[in-house]
């Protein structure tokens, strides 16, 4: 039962806002908040069909109950990803706005958990670069671990303020800021937001908001495209900030949305937001603008030459590193200090190399594992890979033991197993076991182990 009442503040700003649809929004509030996913469309295993379609995203679906999606096998192997519907607006903005089947240079620069930045490797060709920043460090490693799943090899993880970037100046073509904000959106999914609620915090969140915008600026390409999102519906996150944008070098681009959609569309002086209530959608309080720049920015030059601190492999350690991927004349084969392998999409190499040099805390390449000795030893994420060879031998798993193997036990066999294989189940890559004598190691990373009794669901 909900003990948590929305504070008298929020509702008389809701009243203002909405009129007479107010009780018809507060009503909405007190109903179970949808469960909706985005399927990985170079993955996509999960049988959608019978499922109702989320009308703004081609890969997004509404689930009739909330099942146990840790205890999922599917889910852990990057098949889908679990994503309020309203935010998946995001995708239609991108499709009306943007030229997809170039090469682009993309910042989603407030990333974590990683819901867009999915959603964004999944729109991109596999030539662009997709940057997913977050500026809080205990967040990138959940980060780190959605974009793994999701396999993408063209994607560069950093952890900086967006202030932090003044090297980046003139270089993407687009940039999504889903800024943090005071979460009026979320009181259904999460009503403890509405006890931290407050007028003080919402002008800090606008605030905090208005010096990200103008920080995440300078960092598009003129002609490039700005897309701001909240989970609010208060004017001073949303109205105000998209005003700010149009008097500092942008322009709106207003979005042709389906009547039927029921996405309200807000309207400032000289700019258009789209706002999503939960009583109008399917879906959660989201809101989302976009903008084209039009002021001249002096785009930082590509003209790093070496790497800083990684060497390229040797031709017998790269025979060895490419045997493990579908397609290796597409990559570059590096290691690290640490003695980590990663490889680089050679079409995006000279952007790797600019990035080396531009921005400190960084993670970018697919991990494709390490040498010891003369064995290799691969990483969970080449495991998770679409980049990965797909004739590599692989054993088919259980929805029992599959989840064993996400416990982080060790298997049994009918038959003896040697060397590496892809432990699999329906056909999806779960991560690596090898067979050692009469045992099967497990090497599900430790971090990714599943804590939770699976008793009852095997």
């Amino acid at each position: 039962m909900n003990t948590h009442s929305l504070p008298p503040a929020f509702q008389e700003q809701m009243q203002q806002q909405l009129g007479p649809d107010f009780p018809a929004f507060e009503q909405a509030l007190e109903q179970a908040p949808p469960v909706s996913i985005r399927v990985n469309p170079r993955k996509n295993k999960f049988d959608t069909s019978g499922l109702a379609p989320v009308p703004w995203c081609a890969e997004g679906f509404y689930l009739p109950e909330r099942p146990n999606f840790t205890l999922d096998p599917l889910f852990q192997a990057g098949n889908y990803y679990v994503q309020e519907a309203s935010s998946m607006l995001l995708s239609e903005a991108i499709r009306q706005t943007v030229n997809l089947n170039r090469p682009l240079r993309v910042l989603d620069l407030c990333a974590a958990p990683g819901g867009k930045s999915t959603l964004l490797a999944s729109l991109l060709s596999p030539d662009s670069l997709l940057i997913c920043n977050e500026v809080i460090k205990s967040r990138v490693s959940v980060l780190r671990e959605n974009l793994d799943k999701w396999g993408y090899p063209n994607v560069v993880v950093s952890n900086h303020d967006s202030e932090d970037m003044p090297n980046l100046a003139g270089f993407f073509d687009v940039v999504v800021v889903d800024a943090p904000c005071s979460g009026e959106g979320l009181f259904r999914k999460d009503p403890s937001a509405m006890d931290e609620w407050s007028e003080a915090n919402v002008q800090l969140c606008s605030g905090r908001q208005k010096r990200i915008l103008a920080a995440a600026a300078p960092l598009l390409d003129e002609g490039g495209i700005l897309i701001y999102s909240t989970c609010t519906y208060n004017d001073a996150e949303n109205r105000e900030n998209v005003q700010f944008l149009t008097e500092n070098g942008f322009r709106t681009r207003p979005l042709d949305l389906p009547d039927e959609w029921n996405v309200v569309e807000k309207e400032t002086d000289k700019a258009v937001g789209y706002q999503c209530y939960p009583h109008r959608v399917k879906g959660e309080g989201f809101f989302i603008s976009v903008f084209k720049k039009t002021a001249f920015t002096a785009a930082v030059k590509l003209d790093a030459r070496t790497f800083r601190s990684i060497r390229a492999l040797r031709p017998r350690e790269t025979a060895t590193a490419a045997k493990w991927l579908q397609n290796p004349g597409d990559f570059s084969f590096w290691e690290k200090p640490n003695g980590d392998v990663m490889a680089l999409p050679k079409s995006l190499e000279k952007q790797f190399l600019f990035l080396d040099s531009a921005i400190r805390n960084k993670g970018f390449g697919l991990a494709m594992g390490q040498f010891k000795g003369t064995d290799f030893i691969p990483s969970h994420a080449l495991a998770l890979s679409t980049a990965l060879n797909k004739d590599l031998p692989a054993v088919e798993l259980t929805k029992e033991n599959a989840l064993r193997y996400f416990k982080k036990e060790n298997l049994v066999f009918d038959e003896p197993v040697k060397g590496w294989l892809l432990a699999q189940y329906e056909g999806q890559n779960l991560g690596w076991v090898k067979g050692v004598g009469n045992r099967v190691n497990n090497y599900l990373p430790k971090d990714w182990r599943i804590r939770m009794d699976i008793k009852e669901y095997v």
